[in-house]
């Protein structure tokens, strides 16, 4: 008989690479040669078979696991791991919101043989940064030279990280100093900088950096700084300066997003300048740029503020037949002007018939109806869509169910108002506060406080009435 041949690291590693399912993986990994002919030899795992099982558990966030294989590495001594791979580890577990953790595996990264620089620094900062632990980003600043001089990326992050806290002077004083040092800023620092600068209103700073960062700093502007300036510029009103910033862009040779299209063609029709709307369609058609889902909501809530459904279906059905898909949004935009208009039975058509059309309502979606159906004064069909609601774990808003309880107790339909506690019952959504609405207003009905046993019936001894304000 032929002796079994082996499997190599070499094999197994091309075996982890082609296994999707990072739970067959890992069993994979533990027992990669299962009909060795020596099974107390240990087998000889390649720092490649580890980086693709550590890939692979990281970013199905399998943390249990990933720490036994981490384990394994660390008593591993024949090998080596690179920096990379723990730079890896720890954006893995800034993803699963474990600062902790990455903390951790940047403090015992010399155990596993590996020397910590700059770059598993600013791993580390950019993990901070995202879970907001900006004391802890300080702390590892103060002894960041022990690991080499901050580069562009350090800089990028700190400065992200003085806008969220909303430090915008530090942000720029970061700037100065990254400039000061010799260090080259990048695409990403001034793009950080630019949308900074517009969020914070100041859009002629924005415009003369975005000078500054070609004239003096020889770095070309991208599509995000352009997205940035131009949003900026239509929410102060400058639209010709936003349309001349377009035009400069492409000169420039870079491709204008649909993103910034969209803002044009909004703010277009905020301005009431609709008319400008398809002559810059066709541009983006010219300049071969598709629009897309965000691009058609925005046509469609400009029609439908305009409450023209003729043209707002119309572009719906153009979005499908360019192969869009609608999504929730631009139904809930159809649907909230259909009640506008008072079209509640199209109203209630179309959102009964979203499901077919690939796209299921959310909880604004119900909102929607229910208050609409509410204001319509059909309340039979406010409370079927409040129970179905209920049941998928949304809820109304207080205000709007507070109005409907009233209207219901002072109309007298006692009928509805029962299954629509009971509904309240079944989804937790009854407390005391409801009552306290509901019974204050049924005595002072008499045909609805002469059956009110009937009504205390629809709801379990052991719900809010002991709470319930008496007559």
């Amino acid at each position: 008989m032929s002796a079994v041949k082996s499997v190599s690291s070499f094999r197994l590693a091309s075996l982890l690479r082609r296994e999707n399912d990072p739970s067959a993986a890992i069993k994979l990994f533990r027992n990669p040669d299962p009909e060795s002919t020596n099974p107390k030899r240990p087998f000889r795992y390649s720092i490649l078979c580890y980086d693709i099982i550590i890939t692979k558990l990281g970013g199905s966030k399998l943390f249990d696991e990933l720490d036994q294989v981490l384990l394994q590495l660390k008593n591993d001594t024949r090998i080596v791991p690179t920096e990379i791979l723990f730079c890896n580890v720890i954006n893995f577990f800034g993803r699963g919101r474990l600062p902790s953790r990455a903390l951790h595996m940047f403090d015992e990264m010399p155990q596993y043989r590996c020397q910590r620089t700059v770059k598993s620094v600013n791993s580390l900062l950019n993990v901070l940064l995202k879970c907001g632990d900006f004391d802890k980003m300080r702390e590892i600043l103060s002894s960041i030279d022990k690991f080499g001089k901050p580069d562009a990326c350090t800089y990028n992050i700190l400065i992200n990280g003085c806008f969220q806290r909303g430090c915008f002077d530090d942000a720029l004083k970061l700037f100065d100093e990254m400039v000061k040092k010799k260090v080259k800023p990048t695409g990403v620092t001034f793009g950080t900088l630019i949308h900074g600068l517009c969020k914070n209103s100041k859009v002629k700073e924005a415009l003369k950096m975005k000078h500054d960062m070609l004239k003096v700093y020889g770095v070309c502007p991208t599509v995000h700084v352009y997205a940035s300036l131009i949003k900026a510029l239509c929410q102060i009103g400058e639209l010709s300066l936003a349309f001349k910033l377009k035009d400069e862009a492409y000169e420039g040779k870079i491709k204008v997003d649909s993103a910034i299209y969209s803002t044009l063609i909004s703010s277009l029709i905020k301005a009431g300048r609709s008319n400008e709307v398809s002559r810059t369609l066709e541009e983006m058609k010219e300049k071969g740029c598709k629009p897309d889902t965000v691009t058609y909501n925005v046509l469609i809530n400009g029609f439908c503020i305009e409450n023209d459904l003729d043209s707002a279906y119309r572009f719906l059905d153009e979005m499908v037949e360019k192969g869009l898909k609608p999504d929730v949004i631009s139904y809930n935009m159809i649907l909230g002007v259909l009640f506008r208009i008072q079209n509640w039975k199209e109203a209630t058509y179309l959102f009964e018939d979203m499901p077919r059309r690939g796209c299921s309502p959310d909880i604004l979606s119900y909102r929607i109806v229910f208050d609409g159906l509410c204001e319509a004064l059909q309340f039979e069909e406010a409370a079927v869509i409040l129970d179905e609601m209920l049941f998928k774990g949304y809820k109304p808003r207080r205000d709007r169910l507070e109005r409907f309880l009233q209207r219901l107790c002072e109309s007298g339909k006692l009928e509805i108002l029962s299954k629509v506690i009971s509904s309240l019952h079944k989804g937790n959504a009854d407390d005391a506060d409801l009552w306290s609405v509901i019974i204050p207003t049924m005595c002072k009905e008499p045909v609805i406080l002469d059956s009110i046993d009937l009504l205390l019936n629809t709801v379990k001894e052991d719900g809010p009435l002991s709470a319930m304000p008496q007559c």
